[in-house]
């Protein structure tokens, strides 16, 4: 489609369904199937021709992807670049832009375990660009939850003007990015942006190399000005700095103290271990107020241990002054010492930050220069023989403002999108204990609680707000305790529901990994933390739950799960058991074996090939070849294929293993014997009677959950043992 073609009918739809109040739920998920069929036969070629040397593929240099892990809110920029070009042209061209570089960190360090189409583009095909996202109600992401009703019309209206403005501006401009990514020479490549929006109203953007201008000037100023205040206050400043430095340290370790071990007491009161996933503002009072209270408890500490030692400097210094005031002075300087550690740390942050070249490291810049020229401005002396005097709260007021403006909608959103990814936090049900999800959220609130209180903690110490700071926060802890223990607040509803899977078994695979009599039974996990028997006891039809029969799915394994043997022979039938057959093996010192796979009914699979035994392989399906030899890869003794295809697709296909040849060295006899060979699973999308009765009666807190490696409601596990 040329490109005024495409500009044509991008205006022409987002004109027609502004209204969108006015169109029906059918006429919408119509159009959105219509656009996203489309799109994924030209995503599809696209890629194809761009990493084939199509004749094409030098032309295009930008890639633009709508992606989500959530339903609603603002489509914003969690990644970009490498080159700048297209968010700043964004940058200008947006009515709303909404973006924040410090999602782009989190997902680059691998905090996040998924992946987008964006990187495929990006990695392979060597593009810049950039890659939007839906974050809001994350906890329905990959769920049956997932509906059209929680997508908001001003979300699809706040995504069509931003793309629509951005494309109308790169559409006419004369400066496109030349090269691709990474590959281009040159340093404008190499000079990637840092960007970030103001309240979704402005969008800031600049580049490494200003940023790094930046940050060095920052930082060689404040290390001046800490040497010089350090030098002039000789010994007691070195050890004040110390002192104040521990007090950090202790504000850190009991902020986490508190709230992690309200993490291991949650699963001990309440139904679920993450009680807090449909009542999100729960966290408030079960993890912030005891991680602000350990925070202040810890400072305390640390507060007092310096004054103890600034008492004595100021009872050498000034012996001519009475005791009172002297302990009166030493106080106001502690107070002062403690508010200083707070730019210290931020200090720390921005030289780590700038070291690797962390583009989020524009907060510490900001959480460190406006505090640093308020205290500048309205309290600093370089001179000792000044006497101290009580922190301005106008100090406290300049200084906050400009940090918590850019960091306030920033933690909001990270807190309920972790908080949201707590449902499918179990990859491998039971893989992890249950306070695991309860533990990380807590470590994170309290890393904020530290980062943006330290310094107004500073000024409570010595002033008449450490009763009512310790009498609120143990009044909102209590009051949170007291609604999950007392089941006030579900902690899951039909809208945030948990994360269920159900699947009919039929299983072929012995503990040793050959072949065995079918066993079948329905199946019932979670991906959600937490035990399945209030869920087992409303649904019944005879399930036992437990530890007792791992299941592994190829791509994950399921250790703790529910299964019941009720009418379990219904619905499926031998003859549509998949069958791994070898149909030659030649041993040697180049062994090399021929196995035919036939899937049956099955269109879509995972097959696990042992690459502690099998050094490279190739599949066909007797057609082409889909799998060539060389360059295979593995994760943890095993490299995985996942199939998926339509009604006409092969299910007979040809597999040619080469062994590894020194394949028995440093496995002892027991693990080659626990490991088979292959392991298949094979999907139907086939509702049998006995799994359509369990979903019947799933409570209305559950919700199904699917992605590309899940089962679908019928699958067959089979196996090949390593001694066939």
């Amino acid at each position: 489609m040329p490109y005024s073609a495409c500009i044509h009918f991008l205006k022409n739809f987002f004109f027609l369904t502004a209204p969108l109040h006015v169109l029906s739920n059918t006429t919408l998920m119509s159009i959105s199937m219509l656009i996203r069929i489309y799109l994924c036969i030209l995503t599809e070629w696209l890629f194809s021709a761009l990493t084939n040397d199509h004749s094409w593929s030098d032309t295009v240099t930008v890639a633009i992807d709508l992606e989500a892990m959530g339903v609603g809110g603002k489509s914003g920029i969690f990644q970009a670049g490498p080159q700048p070009w297209a968010i700043e042209t964004f940058a200008l061209a947006a009515k709303f832009p909404s973006g924040q570089i410090v999602a782009q960190d989190i997902f680059k360090s691998g905090a996040i375990k998924s992946a987008t189409d964006f990187q495929v583009y990006q990695e392979l095909a060597g593009l810049s660009g950039l890659d939007f996202a839906y974050a809001d109600n994350t906890a329905v992401y990959h769920t049956k939850n997932d509906k059209l009703k929680l997508l908001k019309p001003g979300s699809l209206q706040h995504l069509g003007e931003n793309m629509l403005a951005f494309l109308l501006k790169a559409g006419t401009s004369t400066n496109l990015p030349k090269g691709k990514g990474k590959n281009s020479g040159g340093k404008s490549g190499q000079d990637t942006a840092i960007y970030f929006d103001i309240l979704g109203t402005y969008m800031v953007v600049f580049r490494q190399r200003f940023a790094s201008m930046l940050y060095n000037s920052m930082i060689l100023q404040a290390l001046l000005i800490w040497m010089t205040s350090l030098i002039m206050g000789g010994y007691s400043a070195l050890v004040s700095l110390a002192l104040s430095s521990l007090s950090l340290m202790l504000m850190w370790m009991c902020a986490i103290g508190f709230s992690v071990l309200v993490a291991f007491v949650l699963p001990l009161v309440s139904s679920s271990p993450i009680p807090f996933i449909s009542s999100p503002w729960l966290v408030v009072g079960l993890f912030g107020a005891p991680a602000v209270l350990g925070a202040f408890t810890g400072q305390h500490v640390g507060y007092l241990i310096l004054l103890k030692h600034l008492t004595k400097t100021f009872s050498r210094r000034n012996r001519n002054l009475p005791l009172v005031v002297r302990e009166d002075l030493a106080k106001l300087d502690a107070e002062r010492w403690l508010f200083k550690a707070g730019l210290m740390q931020w200090l720390v942050l921005l030289i780590v930050g700038n070291f690797y070249k962390i583009g989020s490291s524009y907060l510490a810049l900001a959480w460190l220069a406006t505090p640093a020229f308020a205290y500048g401005l309205l309290e600093a002396t370089l001179s000792p023989a000044r006497l101290p005097k009580p922190l301005k709260t106008l100090t406290l007021l300049i200084g906050l403002s400009v940090p918590f403006l850019l960091s306030s909608g920033i933690i909001i959103h990270l807190v309920a999108t972790l908080i949201g990814t707590a449902v499918r936090l179990e990859r491998s049900p039971g893989s992890n204990p249950e306070w695991l999800g309860n533990v990380i959220v807590a470590i994170f609130i309290a890393a904020i609680a530290c980062l943006t209180l330290v310094y107004l903690l500073s000024y409570i110490h010595i002033s008449g707000a450490k009763m009512p700071l310790i009498v609120t926060t143990c009044l909102l802890f209590g009051i949170s305790l007291a609604v999950v223990q007392l089941g006030v607040v579900p902690p899951f509803n039909e809208d945030t529901a948990r994360a269920i899977n159900v699947v009919h078994i039929v299983d072929m695979t012995g503990a040793r990994g050959e072949m065995q009599e079918p066993a079948s039974h329905i199946s019932l996990f979670s991906t959600t933390p937490g035990s399945l028997v209030k869920e087992v006891e409303q649904i019944g039809e005879g399930f036992t739950c437990g530890t007792d029969k791992p299941l592994d799915f190829v791509t994950f394994l399921v250790k703790y799960g529910c299964w019941s043997d009720k009418n379990a022979n219904i619905g499926w039938h031998e003859t549509d058991i998949p069958l791994i057959h070898v149909e030659d093996d030649t041993k040697g010192d180049n062994r090399v074996s021929h196995v035919s796979i036939d899937t049956k009914l099955s269109t879509r699979w995972t097959l696990g090939i042992n690459t502690d035994e099998v050094e490279d392989f190739q599949l066909k399906d007797g057609r082409e070849e889909l799998v060539p030899i060389g360059d295979k890869s593995n994760v943890d003794g095993w490299h995985i294929i996942q199939f998926s295809g339509g009604k006409k697709s092969p299910r007979k296909f040809s597999l040619m293993l080469f062994w590894a040849a020194n394949n028995h060295t440093g496995m002892s006899d027991s693990n080659r014997e626990k490991k088979p060979l292959l392991k298949l699973r094979t999907d139907v999308d086939t509702l049998t009677l006995p799994t359509e009765t369990v979903l019947g009666k799933l409570p209305h807190w559950c919700s199904l959950f699917g992605k590309s490696t899940s089962p679908l409601n019928l699958a067959f596990l089979t196996s090949l043992a390593v001694d066939f």
